[in-house]
């Protein structure tokens, strides 16, 4: 699963948003997102798993503990390509009005 599909699914955006502030272990991962979205400890594991594959978030062990934490230069790698899309389309669609305005002038 590249970096994309992963956050493709509310779930795992989510997650991510919970792991912005720092560090969070995955019990308490699951605590917050089971009552935003009902999902059970294990389907919570398995989106952990997809995003830890993807390259988005990182782990260690605690313990008896898995801690997580956000992986910020791959979280850019997908800014940086919005960041490029937007751009060629707001060239695109600023020249296609242009355009608009030049052909209704008479």
């Amino acid at each position: 699963m590249d970096a994309f599909q992963a956050v493709a699914d509310p779930i795992r955006r989510r997650l991510i948003e919970h792991l912005g502030d720092g560090e969070l272990a995955a019990g308490e991962l699951v605590e917050r997102v089971r009552g935003e979205f009902g999902v059970s400890q294990p389907a919570v594991s398995k989106h952990l798993r997809l995003l830890r594959e993807a390259g988005l978030v990182a782990s260690r062990v605690d313990a008896q503990r898995r801690i997580y934490r956000v992986r910020p230069r791959r979280l850019a790698e997908i800014g940086h390509w919005i960041d490029r899309q937007q751009r060629f389309w707001d060239d695109k669609l600023a020249a296609l009005e242009r355009a608009l305005i030049e052909s209704e002038q008479p």
